[in-house]
């Protein structure tokens, strides 16, 4: 029903001249026009914008904690155990699935860690809906950049978007540096892309399949390179923090392969603040204001140590199959000073008039070491014998299985874009 508003001018009710009948009968119309216009629930006016954040899948939770993603925190809440709409697609029908996540592929037996879902404390978490969001994409460019946990946050995307619009993505591309990734959705005339950045600045780990991460690089004052590919995007995903987890970084002040360079090992924080450094800038002078949406992924925690959660101290993510309980967990695979620098840095971007949205996944992924594909997963290479006897070995406790945890990001994302 299509809202009907009214309004009364006070000099026209100051100059009515009515007898007593008629103003009775002008309160009651009023009073009438108020019951079927603003109904009521649980004895309270019923806010209608309140339902932007729901579903279909979430009557079970109380109805009167429906509220928009401006007025509730989404990223506090708890894990609520829900094997009647989790997970939102099936691993082995998804075009798009990686097998570095598709853990049942290789071999995962238990599948809890595919139906839970989060629940904000005092709302509700709105459903990912791929139709509205083509809809919402239609004629735009939306591209996540970042490392491989963004490229799998971008497969999940991808999964999500086409369990509800099968037809939708009919293209993939793979530009000639094998840096960009898209995904056409042509009906739609959108995209929906993955560029491999892994510290957002220039490296020397900047192909997508063919780089060493020890040995990394870092031009922190550069960034055109990369930029140049994605700086007219409408909806822009950036996230960069595993690739700086070392005491230092290899820091280069001139081009890459030029003997004119300058390269010294820099404190780790203070290189990484000199990249986002970087990225903020260009930001602040090549993105449009008037166009552009820009969401930057908070760090996401890994799981390599069990004795952080109170198991043997050679055990790693390997056969866990329940979250941490505690609440508040946080472990040493999570540096809240390299979060301090992106708050800071997207603070002073926000005082210098350009918005980019804070996802705060780290504490909510934090209680899910059992959402990691661990030796479940596509090895690059062949596995010793010393290695194929030690499952700890070679588990990896930094990535996440689909269908799981980046498809509450996902949604997390979705409630955002899609208000």
């Amino acid at each position: 029903m299509a809202k009907v508003y009214y309004h009364i001018v006070p000099s026209t009710i100051g100059s009515m001249r009515c007898s007593l009948r008629s103003s009775v009968a002008f309160l009651i119309t009023i009073f009438v026009i108020c019951v079927i216009y603003f109904p009521r629930e649980n004895g309270r006016l019923y806010d209608q914008k309140k339902d932007l954040l729901t579903d279909d899948h979430t009557s079970k939770r109380s109805p009167d904690q429906n509220h928009s993603s401006d007025s509730c925190d989404l990223f506090s809440g708890k894990w609520v155990f829900d094997n009647e709409s989790y997970p939102l697609y099936k691993e082995d029908e998804c075009p798009f699935m990686s097998d570095l996540l598709a853990c049942k592929k290789f071999g995962r037996k238990d599948f809890n860690y595919q139906h839970w879902r989060w629940q904000p404390h005092q709302c509700n978490l709105r459903r990912f809906n791929g139709t509205v969001l083509l809809e919402r994409l239609r004629n735009k460019r939306m591209v996540f950049v970042g490392d491989s946990v963004m490229r799998g946050q971008w497969v999940s995307f991808a999964c999500l978007v086409n369990k509800f619009v099968p037809r939708a993505l009919e293209s993939m591309h793979f530009s000639f540096n094998h840096s960009l990734i898209t995904l056409r959705a042509e009906e739609y005339n959108a995209s929906i892309e993955f560029y491999w950045s892994p510290l957002l600045v220039e490296s020397t780990s900047d192909h997508q399949w063919n780089h060493r991460f020890h040995s990394t690089i870092v031009r922190a004052q550069a960034i055109y390179k990369h930029a140049k590919h994605w700086t007219d995007a409408d909806i822009l995903i950036f996230g960069t923090y595993l690739w700086w987890r070392r005491p230092f970084m290899n820091t280069l002040w001139g081009s890459l392969g030029s003997a004119d360079g300058i390269l010294k090992r820099v404190e780790m924080l203070r290189s990484y603040e000199m990249g986002l450094k970087t990225w903020s800038d260009w930001l602040e002078i090549h993105i449009d204001r008037n166009k552009s949406q820009l969401y930057f992924m908070s760090m996401p925690p890994t799981h390599r140590r069990a004795e952080e959660w109170g198991k043997s101290t050679n055990g790693t993510c390997y056969n866990e199959q329940e979250m941490i309980k505690e609440e508040g967990y946080r472990g040493n695979g999570t540096d809240l000073r390299m979060m301090r620098i992106v708050e800071d840095t997207i603070d002073e971007l926000k005082r210098r008039g350009l918005q980019v949205k804070l996802m705060n996944i780290t504490q909510l992924s934090e209680y899910r070491k059992d959402g990691h594909p661990s030796i479940y997963r596509k090895q690059w290479l062949a596995l010793s014998e010393e290695q194929l006897a030690k499952p700890t070995s070679y588990s990896d406790c930094t990535h996440w299985c689909l269908p799981g945890v980046p498809d509450v990001w996902n949604e997390l994302l979705y409630a955002h874009i899609s208000t």
